[in-house]
């Protein structure tokens, strides 16, 4: 249950989520994958995003939401998310009308700034979660935006419903976030960039991802530690060990254990 006191000095930060169904999500990662592998991926990222809101909200006042979709889908959620972590129907017919309204109940709600955040991408570090939970508790009008490496965004803050940055947007290609900083200059709302990030969508991010969690490949620069994502961590390992993943991924194989020879 959300404590909904003194939610005016909270940024609300909603996860917009699909619940996993083979074949319906993550379906740009089959192949490599099969559709219940990336699936249960789906899953897996929206855990560990969670979590991730969650280690954030540890330095900073933060509120936890999933927005998710498709309709009905709410008991998928209640089996996957732990207590106390918001929850919204999301279920419109374009992404943006999604945003908007997830953001717009959020605000009618009290909260003083609120963020849409991607399902993508696991490894986020909390660090620049609560940098933009931070910057948007400053005095003054201004957005918070985390661009993603595919051209798209991460996260989209706010302090104020200002929807000329949903509008016109060409959602689902690589314009998405240079045209929501048009937007921004459009109506004179200063922006703060976070560092990029990457959402896990295709082969290539899978393999980047493997980097991250399983060979110690740490992404980006700056030294800023990245999200925990076990729950993904733990998956990539048992696909590793019982499916084939390496292969399929295209990685290196793992150097064969010699046996000991045995003293004289």
């Amino acid at each position: 249950m959300i404590d909904t006191r003194d939610v005016g000095s909270t940024c609300a930060i909603a996860v917009m989520a699909k619940a996993s169904a083979p074949g319906r999500t993550k379906t740009r990662l089959s192949p490599p994958l099969d559709p219940g592998e990336a699936a249960a991926f789906n899953t897996a990222f929206i855990q560990d995003i969670v979590g991730n809101i969650l280690a954030a909200a540890a330095t900073s006042r933060v509120t936890p939401y999933v927005a998710y979709g498709p309709a009905g889908a709410g008991a998928f959620f209640d089996t996957v998310l732990p207590p106390g972590i918001g929850r919204l129907e999301a279920a419109l017919p374009t992404f943006g009308a999604c945003l908007m309204a997830t953001m717009g109940h959020l605000f009618a709600m009290g909260h003083g700034a609120v963020a849409v955040l991607n399902s993508d991408s696991p490894t986020l570090p909390p660090a620049l979660l609560a940098e933009m939970a931070e910057v948007l508790a400053q005095p003054g009008e201004r957005a918070v935006l985390g661009p993603s490496t595919d051209g798209g965004y991460y996260v989209l803050g706010l302090k104020a419903p200002h929807w000329r940055l949903l509008e016109d947007i060409d959602w689902s290609t690589e314009r998405v976030a240079a045209q929501t900083l048009e937007r921004a200059a459009e109506i004179g709302l200063p922006v703060h960039l976070l560092p990029p990030w990457y959402d896990v969508d295709d082969a290539i991010a899978l393999r980047l991802l493997h980097g991250e969690l399983i060979a110690g490949v740490p992404f980006g620069t700056g030294g800023v530690p990245r999200g925990a994502a076990r729950q993904s961590a733990d998956l990539m390992r048992r696909l590793l060990a019982t499916e084939g993943l390496a292969i399929r991924l295209g990685l290196p194989a793992a150097p064969v254990a010699q046996p000991r020879r045995r003293a004289s």
